[in-house]
């Protein structure tokens, strides 16, 4: 378990509003964001997201509880993504949260190009899911350990892009974004990574005791 703050109360970082694309417009009165922040858990540090839903919710389809762990084609129904990169580099990582508590990992080594090698060479690491569905409100916060992230310490910075995949009880598919570049929904075009976090360093673990 780690020490992640409980869902009903807010991360101090300030959420960023995600946008439907005008090409995929929802038929429900929706406003989506995502919350993010450097959180530590008894394994170690990574990121803190907390994707929130607020508005006619009950019109959306929700996918049913699953056991916990990898799966694939989860953006053919209500998913959560983030696609992380070092700012000037080809390569790029996509996540991708379900509310049944599944999720997927992909690397890239430009747009589109799976890096099978990278993917294999990947230490082993898990996301932790917890989904809350309220009256006219759902929230997704999402654990993602440091292992997971490309490694910025070389003083490259990370950009970022926010997305998510919404589907109507009728099974209409929507695209939001913080920011849409193209005249149809993809989440994989570099110029969708606007974002770039302001956070400060992941905590270092203590040094171990000298019992001498």
């Amino acid at each position: 378990m780690t020490s992640t703050p409980a869902l009903t109360q807010p991360l101090s970082a300030a959420p960023l509003a995600l946008t439907c694309h005008p090409a995929t417009p929802c038929p429900l009165d929706l406003r989506l964001s995502v919350a993010l922040v450097v959180a530590g858990s008894e394994t170690g540090a990574g990121w803190l997201l907390h994707y929130r839903i607020t508005g006619d919710t009950a019109g959306l389809l929700l996918p049913p509880p699953s056991a916990p762990g990898p799966a694939d084609d989860l953006w053919q129904h209500t998913c959560f993504e983030a696609f992380v990169a070092c700012d000037g580099e080809p390569a790029y990582r996509e996540f991708n949260f379900s509310p049944s508590g599944q999720w997927a990992a992909y690397r890239f080594s430009a747009e589109r190009v799976r890096d099978p090698s990278a993917e294999a060479a990947a230490p082993a690491w898990a996301p932790e899911l917890e989904f809350l569905e309220q009256p006219q409100s759902l929230d997704l916060q999402v654990w993602l350990p440091r292992e997971a992230l490309p490694d910025a310490s070389a003083g490259a910075s990370l950009i970022l892009g926010l997305s998510a995949v919404l589907e109507t009880l009728d099974g209409q598919l929507s695209y939001w974004a913080l920011h849409h570049p193209a005249e149809r929904p993809d989440f994989h075009h570099r110029a969708g990574l606007v974002h770039k976090p302001d956070l400060p360093p992941f905590p270092t673990a203590p040094a171990p005791l000298n019992p001498a």
